[in-house]
């Protein structure tokens, strides 16, 4: 898909429309106006919890960042082009939707809850290309340290969003902290990709 600039640019359409409605769906709630059915998490929040979550976000990129340089793996990175890193921003918003917004076990209890937050967080880790990839229709393992290190970031960046939208600070659930925290995460790993020469060209 990294190659294929038409299927890309589709999924970038995709995940803008999705964001139109789901950004509809916040302004009738700000409008004290709610849609029954809007999607999950359109609610405002606080500025301080947008800001705890762009910071939380920066520090674990930043321990990211200094653990690769330890164990000596930062030059071990994919390449990727300007148009599949703008990809990646609108995938933090479609990755919201899906996990933190629907995939989570509420009204059940809290145990039931953050239960579901470690299963959901372990299926969000695997579910990147880290630790496989597919080639000519096979699936190959790629169990190597960078593997390991990346999934095991994905997974603590994820519990990091999740607690975002089920902490008690955030008490109408807004997706939003989440959405501009994951947006922060991309935007970073393509800013360090782009000093590091891990940026290709335009796609």
């Amino acid at each position: 898909m990294n190659d294929d600039p038409l299927l890309v640019g589709a999924m970038i359409a995709v995940a803008a429309f999705l964001f139109h409605l789901w950004w509809r769906d916040l302004g009738a709630a700000r409008a004290g106006r709610p849609n029954p059915r809007a999607f999950p998490g359109a609610m405002s929040c606080e500025r301080q919890i947008l800001l705890i979550g762009v910071a939380g976000t920066l520090l674990l990129l930043a321990l990211e960042t200094g653990g690769e340089a330890v164990l000596g793996i930062a030059d071990q990175q994919s390449t990727v082009t300007v148009l599949w890193s703008l990809y990646s921003l609108a995938a933090a918003f479609i990755e919201e939707l899906t996990f933190r917004g629907y995939l989570a076990v509420t009204n059940r209890g809290r145990t039931l809850l953050w239960s579901s937050i470690v299963l959901f967080s372990a299926l969000f880790a695997l579910a990147h290309p880290f630790l496989w990839r597919w080639e000519e229709g096979h699936l190959v393992l790629q169990l190597t340290a960078k593997g390991w290190f990346s999934t095991a970031m994905a997974f603590a960046g994820s519990l990091w969003f999740y607690t975002l939208r089920f902490a008690p600070f955030n008490p109408g659930r807004s997706l939003l902290p989440c959405i501009l925290g994951h947006f922060t995460k991309n935007l970073g790993v393509f800013a360090l990709k782009g000093a590091a020469g891990f940026v290709s060209g335009w796609y």
